[in-house]
């Protein structure tokens, strides 16, 4: 069989699978497996694809048809130009995940040496990408799951960030003496907020993710009320909160800043317009 043969099988196995975006991944998966880009496929497409190479192509695209993240098959995605190793039992990392980012890095910009708790760290993509915008940060990432955790070392170690983003094992919804009150410059997060009624009825691919990181409670508004109410005190005056929301939940979330004494509260939309972050200051 020739790659451009092999290419071919393998879209159309996964338009008939009902997969998403059969062109993309089918290149994806093809490029990973034959280490050939759409260039290359272009100029070497009539020849013969080597045995060993064509059975694992094969076996990722039935893997995909199947349901499993293409994430998970590549083993890594990339997340604001930094390589992530992904897999089972850690959040996928996603663009709309960068606006909370941003908008964290932002409220900083005039701090040389913030100091930022990232909580909920999964992959570790929101700490390491506030450190690739700020210099000067220093991270500590809190985890519970023991697989995501791994992730988080791991990418702290493939992105240089060593000394840099402190890894450390805890559960937000209890462990609240892992740092001293009124000593941060910001917390972030992009923590668990689907309702727990709602999971059912999410994609398959995002079902196969873990359901640790996406289970916010029966509202979706767990974590955001340990986040505004427990955490919050761990800022300094005039510290920074940001975190990732759900479609729908940024009146709640707004409101659960004001209670807990945030001022300029800030919604932030995604690039498709809908309302990805919640920021404010606390007063102290």
């Amino acid at each position: 069989m020739t790659y451009q043969q092999a290419y071919l099988d393998g879209k159309k196995y996964l338009q008939e699978a009902g997969t998403d975006s059969p062109a993309f991944d089918a290149l994806q998966l093809f490029s990973h497996c034959f280490f050939m880009d759409r260039q290359g496929l272009a100029i070497h497409g009539a020849q013969e694809a080597p045995a060993t190479e064509l059975a694992r192509y094969r076996d990722l695209i039935r893997q995909r048809g199947e349901g499993r993240p293409l994430q998970y098959l590549l083993a890594e995605w990339e997340f604001m130009g930094l390589p992530f190793s992904v897999g089972e039992g850690v959040l996928i990392p996603r663009e709309d995940t960068e606006v909370v980012v941003r908008e964290c890095a932002r409220r900083l910009s005039g701090i040389k040496r913030p100091v930022v708790l990232d909580l909920c760290a999964g992959s570790g993509a929101v700490g390491i990408g506030l450190c690739s915008l700020l210099p000067g940060a220093q991270v500590t990432a809190v985890e519970l799951s023991d697989q995501a955790y791994g992730y988080l070392v791991e990418n702290i170690r493939r992105n240089q960030m060593e000394g840099r983003v402190i890894p450390i094992r805890g559960d937000i919804l209890r462990d609240f003496s892992l740092v001293s009150n009124h000593t941060l410059d910001a917390v972030a997060s992009n923590p668990p907020y689907i309702p727990s009624g709602d999971l059912t009825g999410l994609q398959r691919e995002v079902q196969r993710e873990p359901r640790m990181a996406l289970d916010g409670g029966m509202d979706g508004l767990d974590f955001y009320r340990a986040l505004t109410r427990r955490w919050s005190i761990k800022l300094k005056p005039g510290g920074v909160m940001a975190v990732e929301i759900g479609i729908h939940q940024a009146e709640a979330v707004s409101e659960l800043f004001h209670q807990a004494g945030f001022q300029g509260v800030r919604i932030i939309p995604d690039l498709a317009g809908i309302p990805r972050t919640v920021s404010g200051l606390y007063p102290g």
